[in-house]
């Protein structure tokens, strides 16, 4: 038999590869699709746009129930389909820099916000030093991008404050909220509490819930006596309530959406877990404490995409968007043992993602992720295990039961976070950097890295 060279060894494991790929498209044109979606993945370079989904508080866990519940164990969610998942770690910090194995959501946004892990509670500034950390919205900003961040929660709560603010602590959300924040009020010569430094920002699309914290007056410098929604429409804010609102605003100047004095309302409703367990129930689909006047995260995201576009577009900008899209109450949700509302906000963020994607697939020079900034309490345990803490039994679109468990802390306490690393997904450009397990802090280099910021 005649010695093989290195030349024929090359030339054999190509044709091994290229017969395996054809028995894998043959096999399956969505394989076939995924690996084309893959490559483009990795060869391109340079993203125009950047979409960045956070499901707060969305381990794998609150995506499996999801997934059983609407879709069934065998179906797959929109954000099942992202050609790239890996995983990443979530872990903050003390001040002295040793781990601190279950995060916050201050700590983890600022994680992939700053490329700098931090203490629970504080936003975008360091673990010791108390010193502000450029953020990637800011990086976004000064070349040349539209920005925008989009909510379910309060614009002032963690995840979305941690793009356009710097405070010692997040409590810090409105003028009137500063105790745990002396040195950041702008008596002090700082920059004053969330509401008041998002707005500075001229962050060109905000939306989301917080009336309470903007309808808050300033208590120092240029806009003392305002309140900060009025500080807002002197910055040049189109300041809207509802959805009607939402669809009226016009692009090219910047938008401060405010759906709710707090949290925006939940899509679903039903019984919350409880000590023994629930009869079996189905989720009702609506919240009669949700106005019909609410926009939905997914229509909320489509209008968010629509401006900064718009925006780019009027001002022949090369440079296109970075726009982060939160679903919020996930978290909040599982922290109050919820199962119904809890699925009821991730299949509202699912559709969300649905809008991106849909948007990429038109515009393959965008890069999307869908990740979580830390997971959470519940627990698909067998049909008759005993939990000793808050249990429910649901009947899934499938026709079957589940139960679903909520122990992490005593129960009338709130739920708790837990310290697992959660999956991170992609397409686009630079989508090849989620791969693996990857550290929360190398998201930031990662959309950096994407859009070319320096």
């Amino acid at each position: 038999m005649p010695r093989l060279t290195r030349r024929h060894l090359t030339v054999a494991t190509a044709l091994v590869a290229a017969t395996t790929a054809a028995v894998a498209v043959t096999s399956a044109a969505g394989a076939f699709d995924t690996a084309q979606q893959a490559k483009g993945a990795i060869k391109n370079g340079k993203a125009k746009n950047v979409i960045l989904l956070i499901g707060d508080g969305m381990g794998d866990s609150e995506i499996t129930l999801a997934r059983d519940y609407t879709v069934g164990a065998n179906g797959r969610l929109n954000m099942d389909k992202f050609p790239l998942t890996g995983a990443y770690t979530t872990y903050a910090v003390h001040a002295d820099g040793t781990p601190d194995y279950v995060t916050d959501s201050a700590a983890s946004g600022t994680g992939w916000a700053t490329g700098v892990k931090t203490v629970n509670g504080r936003i975008s500034k360091t673990p010791g030093s108390d010193k502000a950390v450029r953020t990637i919205l800011e990086l976004a900003q000064k070349n040349g991008y539209a920005t925008g961040s989009v909510t379910t929660a309060e614009l002032t709560d963690a995840t979305p404050a941690v793009l356009a603010s710097h405070v010692t602590d997040r409590s810090c959300q409105g003028p009137a909220d500063m105790a745990k924040c002396p040195t950041d009020t702008i008596a002090a010569g700082g920059p004053g509490s969330i509401a008041e430094q998002s707005v500075n920002h001229k962050v060109d699309v905000l939306i989301g819930g917080g009336k309470q914290r903007f309808d808050q007056k300033v208590t120092d410098g240029t806009y003392k006596g305002l309140t900060v929604t009025q500080q807002a429409q002197k910055l040049g804010y189109q300041v809207v309530t509802d959805q009607a609102g939402l669809k009226s605003v016009k692009a090219g100047k910047p938008v401060l959406g405010l759906f709710a004095a707090g949290n925006v309302p939940v899509e679903w409703s039903g019984k919350a877990a409880a000590v023994g367990g629930t009869a079996p129930q189905r989720c009702t689909t609506s919240n009669p404490n949700r106005p019909s006047t609410t926009p939905s995260l997914a229509d909320s995201a489509t209008k968010a995409i629509q401006l900064l576009e718009a925006k780019q577009q009027a001002h022949h900008s090369k440079q296109g968007f970075f726009l982060q899209i939160e679903g919020a109450s996930i978290d909040k949700q599982d922290h109050a043992a919820d199962p119904c509302g809890q699925i009821g906000e991730t299949a509202a963020f699912d559709r969300a993602v649905k809008v991106a994607r849909a948007y990429a697939a038109k515009h393959p020079d965008t890069l999307v992720v869908t990740t979580a900034d830390h997971g959470h309490t519940s627990q698909i345990v067998p049909l008759e295990a005993t939990p000793p803490g808050l249990s429910s039994t649901l009947v899934t679109d499938e026709g079957q039961q589940l139960k679903v468990n909520y122990s992490t802390n005593t129960p009338g306490q709130s739920q708790e976070h837990t310290g697992t690393q959660v999956r991170i997904a992609a397409q686009g450009p630079q989508a090849y950097r989620v791969l693996g397990v990857t550290n929360q802090t190398d998201l930031f280099t990662t959309i950096r890295e994407a859009l070319r910021l320096r």
